[in-house]
């Protein structure tokens, strides 16, 4: 089984503060729970890390969370200085930017990945694509104002309110709608794989790209730059893992816990994995970093329950569960074997489409 998240790092709404400072400027918000979307604490991350420690695998291993980080955040007082009139780029190693604060946070990664219950995977840059903000910011209007009500109050920009926005590879709208070319694809790989090297000290090994939003030169583009599992949504029903034409994993989430947005069904999250399981595909399971959050509103106490109670059925209808990251994962098909596991391990792959591979691992 696989845990995967996404949005770490990535900062949002600045909290009561910046809340009510967008709410006294017309902004109405409360509508969507990502109007409550903020940044994770120290303690959202440590209050996670202690949830995975105390589960524990076949082998005695714990989860690991597989999160998915935006490496570069808005440098909100330099864009202000020049007039918001472009973007400017804060990385992770420099801080967080403007009056954004979170004593500990970063040390609380770093605690959680070197315990093995965290494990750091690309998100990108900033989630949004820049060339949409280029063409609103050149165009003027309503769009323009509403980005500089966001960035006064040191908020990125709120994605349900604005969808135009798009993801980092890909421009909704016209008049260069789709994917970003293959060179401005590559600049932004590059430029993510360098602040995520800078950060964390390490190369990312696997990515998932913003929105899901990932074309054959985003996959050729990851794969020049190490990158050697991609991440894809659930969207595709229970689509099996397969290697490309780059030599990239693909896997495919199968289970969305996401507590701030819904009402968690237990009973039909095993029926799906009872499926994967059937399938000989690994249980994949997709949390946002939002369903941690404790700022602005308290969504991590009950995103906290729903998982434990999730790894707790997991764990007692699958007597053989692994957990794995990525990397484990990536290595386990391409090698055949984990490392530090008491299990002997088996791969077996039968041919599902032209350059892909079902994957079934079992345990002896």
């Amino acid at each position: 089984m696989v845990l995967q998240s996404d949005d770490w790092a990535r900062v949002g709404i600045r909290d009561k503060e910046g809340f009510e400072q967008l709410r006294s400027n017309g902004l109405r918000l409360g509508e969507h729970p990502y109007d409550l979307y903020t940044l994770e604490t120290a303690r959202d991350v440590a209050g996670l890390a202690y949830l995975l420690e105390r589960h524990r695998d076949s082998s005695g291993r714990s989860p690991c969370l597989v999160m998915n980080f935006c490496v570069a955040n808005l440098d909100f007082p330099k864009m202000r200085k020049l007039g918001f009139t472009g973007i400017e780029l804060m990385n992770l190693a420099s801080g967080l930017p403007g009056r954004w604060s979170r004593p500990g946070l970063f040390e609380a990664y770093r605690q959680g990945i070197h315990k093995g219950v965290l494990y750091p995977a690309m998100h990108g840059l900033t989630h949004f694509c820049p060339v949409a903000v280029e063409n609103a910011l050149l165009e003027n209007g309503e769009r323009a104002r509403l980005l500089r009500l966001l960035w006064e109050a040191e908020t990125p920009y709120i994605y349900w309110r604005m969808p135009w926005i798009g993801y980092e590879y890909w421009n909704p709208e016209k008049p260069h709608a789709g994917f970003l070319s293959y060179n401005r694809q590559q600049n932004l790989i590059q430029k993510s794989c360098a602040e995520f090297s800078s950060f964390f000290d390490t190369k990312p090994l696997s990515a998932c790209a913003a929105g899901y939003r990932a074309n054959n030169d985003t996959h050729r583009a990851w794969a020049e730059a190490g990158i050697r599992v991609v991440q894809n949504g659930s969207g595709r029903g229970l689509k099996a893992p397969h290697m490309d034409e780059f030599g990239l994993l693909h896997l495919y989430r199968a289970i969305d816990v996401e507590p701030s947005q819904k009402e968690l069904d237990t009973e039909k999250y095993l029926e799906i994995a009872a499926v994967c399981v059937a399938r000989g595909s690994p249980i994949v399971i997709s949390t946002h970093a939002i369903n941690f959050h404790s700022s602005l509103k308290d969504f991590r106490t009950s995103t906290l329950i729903a998982l434990d109670a999730l790894l707790k059925a997991l764990e007692s209808k699958y007597p053989g569960l692994l957990y794995v990251n990525d990397e484990e994962l990536y290595t386990l098909v391409t090698d055949g074997n984990l490392r530090n596991r008491s299990q002997r391990i088996t791969v077996s792959t039968a041919p599902f489409e032209r350059r892909a591979a079902v994957m079934y691992a079992g345990t002896s």
